[in-house]
């Protein structure tokens, strides 16, 4: 399994241009699975021709919530690829793609890959099932962290953390993982940095975590 980070605030590859905003890809299983699509389409999209990442061979699009700095690139993704569009019933978006599947509930995507389900009808994770490990990549976790990891858990044994985690703070949870990777808006990035050296990745766009 492999995660390259697209679009984020920072640049870890310093080709790439930052910008407020999520994307990354997930390639496992045979699959690529597009997870939110940054604030503007044309950073995206011109981030990913430097990654040599072709927007016509993505599998899946998965939308973990309906702000603009996770679905902005969207529809100019949808100019290059009609597959189907994965989004929680609450975001208005994506009404040119050709197959949406609007989720509720948690869902199987298919073998080792599923949806947390749409957390206090706001936004959804995706989950990627390892053996009895899981890794979980959040969009802006606005439901909450622990939630989020209660939800992915019924997959797994969640043991890795990819993405925004806003205010997140109850650092004891981190205690469970093996790898944690704070991007976009997270506040408290230096803190678990520093509490968490071992366990710690630095994001930024560019980033290729292995797993």
């Amino acid at each position: 399994m492999k995660i390259t980070i697209i679009y984020d605030n920072t640049a870890w590859d310093k080709n790439l241009t930052p910008d407020w905003g999520f994307s990354c890809l997930v390639e496992a299983y045979d699959r690529k699975i597009l997870f939110d699509t940054g604030a503007k389409g044309e950073i995206l999209l011109n981030n990913m021709k430097k990654l040599d990442i072709d927007p016509s061979e993505i599998d899946m699009v998965f939308i973990s919530h309906d702000h603009w700095d996770h679905t902005g690139g969207l529809l100019d993704v949808l100019k290059k690829n009609q597959g189907s569009v994965y989004l929680p019933n609450s975001c208005k978006g994506a009404d040119k793609a050709v197959n949406t599947v609007r989720i509720n509930d948690a869902l199987k995507i298919c073998e080792n890959i599923y949806s947390t389900g749409e957390i206090k009808h706001i936004e959804q994770s995706l989950v990627i099932r390892i053996g009895d490990e899981v890794a979980v990549v959040a969009g802006c976790s606005h439901p909450g962290v622990r939630e989020i990891v209660g939800a992915a858990s019924r997959f797994g044994n969640v043991t890795t953390l990819v993405g925004g985690l806003h205010g997140f703070n109850d650092f004891d949870l981190i205690d469970d993982l093996k790898k944690i990777c704070p991007t976009h808006c997270t506040q408290y990035i230096q803190e678990i940095a520093t509490l968490y050296p071992e366990k710690y990745i630095p994001g930024g766009a560019g980033k290729i975590i292995a797993l």
